[in-house]
């Protein structure tokens, strides 16, 4: 089914919303939820979450983009699950080594969160984001937006994880050179 169909059915009050969404996102959802949780419950829980929340949100929410809408939600909600379940230790999952390579070019991670939830932080990453070469703006995003290891990243982009690992090194020092120039402290 149509995304705009989609969007109609929660426009309608259709409960079907969520038997359609689920059936076309459910696999994109869980991808972005195991990323971050390692753990096949808790992506299970989390995007059934997350049809809940767009439930709850669609409308007065009329999003553009659905995937992107979702898997927003979907991030939040792992994000927050990770958060609560993992406050005093470190599991198996790519967060903490992707917050402390993201650590060489943004502020500690409660300071860039409450930025970030701002907006000012959000819209020049997407402004340096725009700025840069596809190939460099894929990695970059499926390792800080979708949480995937340097190896799924290699094996999707059909690269070898050094040129990953290296395409990311660059990225992270051109956006921490792009955020000094516009007056965010690092």
């Amino acid at each position: 089914m149509e995304d705009s169909m989609i969007l109609n059915l929660y426009t309608n009050r259709d409960e079907s919303a969520l038997s359609e969404t689920a059936a076309k996102y459910a696999g994109y959802c869980t991808k972005i939820a195991m990323n971050i949780l390692h753990s096949k419950e808790d992506a299970d829980e989390c995007v059934n979450d997350t049809w809940l929340k767009a439930w709850e949100s669609i409308p007065p929410a009329q999003p553009e983009v659905l995937p992107s809408f979702l898997g927003r939600i979907t991030r939040n909600i792992a994000l927050n699950l990770y958060k609560s379940k993992h406050t005093q230790k470190r599991g198996g999952s790519q967060l903490p080594l992707v917050l402390e390579e993201l650590d060489e070019c943004v502020r500690s991670v409660s300071d860039t969160e409450a930025e970030f939830e701002s907006g000012e932080t959000r819209r020049v990453i997407n402004e340096f984001l725009h700025s840069i070469k596809e190939e460099p703006q894929m990695v970059f995003i499926r390792r800080y937006w979708y949480y995937d290891s340097v190896s799924d990243i290699a094996e999707r982009l059909g690269m070898s994880e050094s040129k990953v690992k290296s395409m990311l090194m660059r990225t992270r020092n051109k956006l921490k050179i792009y955020l000094e120039e516009r007056g965010i402290t690092v």
